[in-house]
């Protein structure tokens, strides 16, 4: 690197040399149009050419890249800056040539040098250093993000219509401002003083009708897309497998479907159409600023180089910055969550202090982040109004000369000033707009992971027999939570049999794999080795709905969702009559419960259940599984909160109609009215039959009764 600084610096001071030279023969042969605008453009090929050859000598014949576009721009700075002298002209005034002030001459290496340092080190050294994460592509992602707006095609059309015709309105207003101004100079008004003022009136009605037009239908927009992106998300998700919930907390699930999708909708919406307004209006401006007078115009435009540099080096940091508060905010909205669905055990504990101090450091944390980023804001804001107020400076330098010189007027001089600060403010809006634009991109990926993310769960079938006996068969099943070690298997080479019509019992010690048995017969997971039969085939050859409806889950710990009692038992059923309902309530003497409360069935239950006891949960849910006739039932501790009368209504029921149940408990009095009971221990069955069976083998379902049960 400081090889190429030192042949830039050589090759600075050879155009320097070259410079002089051709000042010293402008001043010899007296000829300042040195052959016109052609012989300008020969002269800067020349010296292209020379500075080419000159650093292919520094650099045996090998030169950087940098160093080759510094040549070319030496050699054609000055051509292109005489061309737009000319251009811009009056066409009264001949062309002289290039200025014969040897500092203007030597403004060329000094603004060329300027330029490089700028582009190299300010926009594109970082491009070629940084390492593109294909996830992170920019570009595919908002092409992709674009496509979502696709049924929104004629707002957007109408919307930005509104936009460019208000903008339009916008950069006329200036213009004609300026057009008053200098009628008011003179001594009596002038004829086409009032025609001014209605176009004045005409352009900021127009621009305000057009923009409130504009705003509205984009923010119309806005609210479909995010309706779209939060359905479509919200369903990739509940279909993804269960070990994607373990993986991924409530909180931060939560926050990506509320915060991160609004964030992005409202980024890329809001943050085009800012670029497009401002884009326009700026070329606009330009063109109408260039017109007044193209000196003060070229001092506007230095600002953009500058403000480029500095809006590049902030948008990396606010970017990580962004990245960090908003992985904080899920976080924290993750602990709150935990802390108040749990408030029953924080407060059992009395740990309130605890999850407070928890709280607090997470805020803590996300503060210190924030004020980082505050920090870099504030010094951002300064130093971009410093360099503003600067080319101001200068501005009103030039400006004061032009009108000594009579080139500009009071009322153009007021109209480009008028022009200049919203100049301005479009580029640093253009500027803003890319870097909010881009430090959204990392929100965009992750929601787009996440509607990419195929579940890890084998597709469901089309059967959905009207009869159904619910034999069930495992056949070697093996199994290992995804989440544990592939030495800790919660199965292994598991094969048994469940019965329609009779009762069967799994028992055992804590961990011996009896909720994995019935975790992987509710298809929450899929096992590695083996596989499950219902009537000879595998569960997931069946309709999703269909096996859900026909195999009924009652755990010790029912989740109820807030809203009424019916909704609950109904939950996830279509056309289930109140009639069903109560027919299920009296099958298991839940009638009288249900008749007690306020409001009977359409009792609100409290978020998660909180207004009922475990008691009545348990019934509630034993009544869910009821209301859809299911031929495989299966009981988690289901009926351990009960009384014994319940009970009996309980298991009277649900072995009616030739059903397979399958238990699993704890109560020596349900298990010694299974029909077959399944001991596991470590992961595998380690024996099985009935319950005198059992006991006369003296093994461990013996051991087991004479530790728990006696």
């Amino acid at each position: 690197m400081n090889e190429v600084a030192a042949c830039g610096c050589f090759i600075l001071l050879f155009d320097v040399v070259l410079g002089s030279a051709q000042w010293a023969l402008l001043v010899l042969l007296g000829c300042s149009s040195c052959g016109g605008l052609e012989g300008v453009w020969a002269f800067g090929a020349a010296k292209w050419a020379i500075l080419h050859l000159f650093t292919s000598k520094l650099t045996d014949g090998k030169p950087p890249a940098v160093l080759c576009r510094l040549v070319a721009l030496l050699g054609l700075l000055s051509p292109a800056f005489e061309s737009g002298r000319f251009l811009t002209a009056p066409p009264s005034e001949p062309y002289t040539g290039p200025n014969p002030d040897l500092n203007v001459l030597l403004l060329g290496p000094m603004s060329s040098s300027l330029a490089c340092v700028v582009w190299e080190k300010g926009l594109s050294g970082q491009r070629k250093t940084r390492k593109v994460d294909p996830k992170l592509d920019a570009k595919r992602l908002l092409v992709r993000m674009l496509k979502y707006f696709k049924p929104d095609t004629f707002y957007l059309i109408a919307a930005f219509s509104f936009l460019i015709l208000g903008v339009v309105c916008d950069t006329f207003i200036p213009l004609y401002q300026g057009k008053v101004i200098d009628m008011l100079r003179g001594q009596v008004l002038q004829s086409g003083f009032f025609y001014a003022i209605g176009q004045l009136t005409l352009v900021s009605l127009g621009s305000a009708l057009f923009s409130g037009l504009r705003g509205g239908i984009f923010m119309c927009t806005l609210a479909r897309l995010n309706k779209r992106l939060k359905h479509l998300l919200f369903h990739t998700l509940l279909q993804q497998e269960v070990h994607f919930f373990e993986q991924n907390s409530s909180g931060s699930l939560s926050s990506r479907l509320h915060s991160d999708v609004d964030r992005m909708g409202r980024t890329v919406a809001l943050n085009a159409n800012a670029m497009v307004r401002s884009t326009v209006k700026t070329g606009l401006m330009l063109v109408v600023m260039l017109k007044l007078s193209w000196e003060l115009t070229l001092l506007t435009c230095i600002e953009m180089p500058l403000l480029a540099i500095l809006q590049n080096k902030y948008i990396t940091v606010s970017k990580e910055l962004k990245d960090q508060i908003q992985d904080c905010q899920a976080k924290n909205k993750d602990l709150a969550s935990q802390t108040i669905s749990g408030i029953r055990t924080v407060r059992s504990f009395k740990a309130e202090t605890d999850e407070l101090k928890r709280y607090n450091e997470a805020l803590e944390q996300m503060c210190a982040i924030k004020r980082r980023s505050g920090i870099y804001s504030a010094v951002f804001g300064l130093t971009r109004r410093l360099v503003s107020l600067g080319i101001k400076v200068l501005m009103l330098v030039q400006a004061r000369s032009l009108i000594s010189s009579d080139q500009l007027s009071i009322g153009s001089l007021v109209t480009f000033i008028l022009y200049q600060k919203p100049m301005s403010n479009n580029l640093r809006e253009i500027l803003y707009c890319v870097g909010e634009t881009m430090s959204t991109v990392g929100v965009i990926a992750k929601v787009f992971g996440y509607l990419d993310r195929t579940p890890q769960c084998k597709k469901d079938g089309e059967l959905a027999p009207e009869k159904l006996r619910g034999r069930i068969v495992f056949q070697n099943v093996s199994f290992t939570y995804p989440s544990s070690p592939p030495d800790k298997p919660a199965l292994k080479s598991v094969s048994l049999e469940l019965q329609p019509g009779k009762m069967t019992a799994l028992v055992g010690p804590s961990g011996g794999g009896k909720t994995s048995c019935v975790s992987l017969l509710k298809r929450l997971y899929e096992p590695q080795q083996g596989e499950i039969l219902l009537d000879g085939e595998p569960l997931h050859h069946y309709q999703h709905k269909y096996f859900h409806q026909k195999v009924a889950l009652v755990s010790q710990n029912p989740v109820l969702f807030s809203g009424s009692l019916r909704y609950n038992i109904e939950y996830g059923l279509k056309d289930c009559t109140i009639e069903t309902v109560k027919e299920a309530a009296e099958k298991v003497n839940a009638d009288d419960l249900i008749s007690e409360l306020e409001s009977e069935y359409d009792t609100d239950v409290g978020e998660c259940g909180g207004q009922l006891s475990a008691g009545q949960k348990q019934r509630i849910a034993i009544i869910r599984a009821l209301v859809r006739d299911p031929q495989v039932i299966i009981l988690d501790e289901a009926t351990s909160k009960l009384d014994v009368e319940v009970q009996h209504a309980v298991l009277q029921e649900v072995l009616s109609c030739g059903r397979t149940v399958l238990v699993v408990a704890h109560q020596l009095k349900t298990v010694e009215k299974a029909d077959h009971i399944i001991f596991l221990e470590k992961a595998e069955v380690v024996e099985e039959g009935t319950h005198q069976e059992l006991m006369a083998k003296r093994g461990r379902y013996y051991r087991l009764k004479e530790e728990l049960f006696s």
